[in-house]
């Protein structure tokens, strides 16, 4: 067995469409930066909660105890099941759960372990102190189980990766090699991370592939997703007249020139690209159908008001995992603040326990 055969069998980053136990949301709040669009975001999060309670089970972080009561409030007015919930009250800067929370991995076949890296408000834009806290303070309460949990101080985001489940990790330059982020750190030594911290196998690394408005610096999330071993679904642009088509018709190129595992051109997918939407000041917002969340037997898709696109993006969806429900969620009230389902939501994968479902913690 090789070294990389070796890390592969000893730690694996598992898939999104493999079963997983829960997903976790950390609830947006008078605290954050939504201000104005503070109710809105509250309303799209009750929304998305109840379609992925559809599914599979919720661990929500809530700001305080009069947080925590408008969140249950607002779950049990859409019918929720709160014996499927499992509320953390645990203060936090936003809502993203994506790049704060924790990731999980297999340990030696099946035992998960949670993995929290340093999480730095996506190269210092924002202040994180609190979400760079959060998934060892709920570690600590309990919310999580006995399960172990492996602080790394190193700069990752869990949006700027996808996995295949296979040891093929997607990502992409413009995020991981910001020198805001781990300085200094070149394209190999990222991938010795990769391998060492997540069980890396190879890492495919997109060069093209931005959206105007992206605080992120070019999430994979937001651009290319596994939805199996050999298909990646991406963010189409089949507009000419467009300032990201160049871009992104790029991307779609060296997606084409990605091969799988066993040497074969991937099953390449696009999806629809939305009409423009635009903030109240008037800068672009990063409308991305890229952003979707896979849960047991189900896909949670962003919808932007775009009929003939949204219905679209289903259409694909559908095509890529047919044995799955697809459905739509209104994003709009998300995006405001540059981010969707993917990037407000984290699975949680089997094996991980939660303990406290039906009840709440409170971090210490």
């Amino acid at each position: 067995m090789n070294h990389a055969q070796h890390l592969r069998a000893r730690v694996r980053l598992p898939a999104e469409w493999e079963q997983q136990a829960a997903v976790m949301l950390t609830w947006p709040h008078r605290h954050g930066d939504w201000g104005e669009h503070l109710a809105a975001a509250h309303d799209a999060f009750a929304v998305l909660a109840t379609t992925i309670l559809r599914f599979e089970p919720l661990l929500i972080s809530c700001y305080d105890q009069a947080h925590h009561a408008e969140v249950r409030d607002a779950l049990l007015a859409r019918g929720a099941d709160l014996t499927r919930v499992s509320f953390v009250l645990c203060p936090s800067n936003d809502v993203w759960a994506r790049d704060h929370g924790p990731l999980t991995v297999y340990q030696d076949g099946s035992r998960p372990r949670l993995v929290d890296f340093t999480f730095n408000g996506w190269g210092g834009k924002f202040e994180a102190a609190l979400d760079d806290q959060l998934t060892r303070r709920l570690h600590a309460a309990g919310a999580f189980g006995a399960i172990d949990c492996r602080r790394i101080n190193w700069v990752l985001e869990g949006g700027s990766i996808d996995s295949d489940g296979q040891g093929t990790i997607l990502t992409t330059r413009a995020c991981l090699l910001t020198e805001t982020r781990n300085p200094g750190m070149s394209e190999r030594h990222i991938e010795m991370q990769l391998r060492e911290r997540l069980g890396a196998v190879r890492v495919l690394w997109l060069q093209h592939g931005a959206l105007e408005g992206d605080d992120t610096d070019s999430h994979v999330d937001m651009l290319a997703r596994f939805t199996a071993p050999d298909t990646i679904v991406y963010q189409g642009c089949d507009d000419p007249s467009d300032s990201h088509y160049a871009e992104l018709q790029a991307m779609a190129a060296e997606l084409a020139a990605f091969r799988t595992l066993g040497g074969e051109p991937y099953r390449l997918l696009p999806l629809p690209w939305p009409k423009p939407a635009y903030a109240p000041d008037g800068h672009r917002l990063p409308l991305s159908y890229a952003n979707f969340l896979i849960v047991n037997c189900g896909v949670i898709v962003p919808q932007y008001g775009d009929q003939a696109a949204d219905q679209a993006a289903l259409e694909v969806l559908r095509r890529a995992l047919p044995d799955r429900e697809v459905v739509g969620v209104p994003a709009l009230a998300l995006i405001i603040q540059h981010g969707s389902v993917h990037c407000v939501t984290m699975q949680l994968p089997d094996g991980v326990q939660l303990p406290g479902l039906g009840s709440t913690l409170s971090v210490a």
